[in-house]
């Protein structure tokens, strides 16, 4: 809703702004499907020359993040976290047992009450591969944790790349509309023989393509990178905080105390409340009595 809110203000203010100026509008909308035509058309050739089609897919998904938002929402850190608790108090139990959870999420009876945590591909393989680690003796948190620091950099970084070719086009789009306004000039030169007001026209619109190379990058395609950037990066605390927990387990604290280091480690606005946590995990261990 705030990213709709904001393109209607960016429309209203700057045409709004030209009209009270004593603007023509007619001139620009004239212009604007040929401009487009060329502005946009080169911008979007450009962005597939740069991008295979996996990249091109991303992208087109991740502009939906502009007005989504986060896909983890606060009551998912505190999911994740009942979610991890469950699964360590039982690892530290019956290592036997947590295998069937671990090799089978999808039919683990531990995992099925987290649906939106169990659609993830990615949260899921962390957690699973981490524990059937530790199971392996695969334990030592120095190492353990350089793994998963590494493997969320690498996922973080896959995920920036619709932000990355987002931002690539803003910054060429400028200088697709002085292209556009070039030719605009040629255009006009060819008609060097008519009247002031003729060409007057033609000035102008040839102008229309420089405005907006302008105000696309900058009103438009930079703002959704920036968007998709911080929304994907939003996200990484998800993961971060997994790996905050599970090597706060290969330290052998006890399960309560890993699930403390996780809160503590995510950002305040997810951050669960101490009493609404413990709510939630008195519940799990009435359930498992």
């Amino acid at each position: 809703m705030l990213g709709l809110i904001g393109i209607v203000v960016i429309f209203a203010m700057v045409f709004g702004g030209y009209l009270a100026a004593g603007g023509k509008i007619g001139i620009i909308l004239k212009s604007l499907p040929f401009e487009m035509m060329m502005i946009g058309g080169a911008a979007v050739g450009a962005f597939l020359i740069g991008n295979d089609m996996g990249a091109v897919k991303h992208t087109a998904k991740d502009i939906g993040k502009v007005f989504k938002g986060p896909q983890w929402k606060p009551a998912d850190y505190r999911d994740l976290l009942c979610l991890l608790f469950e699964l360590i108090r039982l690892a530290k139990s019956s290592p036997v047992a947590i295998e069937e959870h671990i090799e089978a999420p999808a039919d683990s009876s531990i995992f099925s009450k987290y649906p939106k945590i169990l659609k993830d591909k990615e949260a899921i393989n962390l957690i699973c591969d981490t524990l059937r680690s530790a199971s392996m003796n695969y334990d030592d948190p120095h190492q353990v944790e350089e793994v998963l620091e590494k493997r969320i950099d690498a996922n973080l970084h896959h995920a920036l790349h619709g932000s990355h070719a987002l931002q690539t086009v803003a910054d060429g789009l400028p200088a697709l509309g002085i292209v556009a306004a070039v030719l605009g000039v040629i255009k006009t030169m060819a008609s060097i023989d008519q009247p002031p007001e003729v060409l007057g026209k033609m000035i102008g619109g040839a102008l229309v393509g420089t405005f907006l190379g302008v105000f696309l990058a900058y009103g438009l395609v930079a703002p959704f990178a920036g968007k998709v950037k911080a929304v994907v990066e939003e996200d990484a605390h998800f993961y971060q905080l997994i790996r905050e927990v599970l090597v706060a387990n290969l330290y052998d604290h006890a399960a309560n105390i890993c699930i403390e280091v996780g809160r503590q480690n995510t950002p305040s606005h997810y951050r669960p409340d101490f009493d609404e946590l413990e709510e939630a995990l008195k519940a799990l261990r009435q359930e498992a009595a």
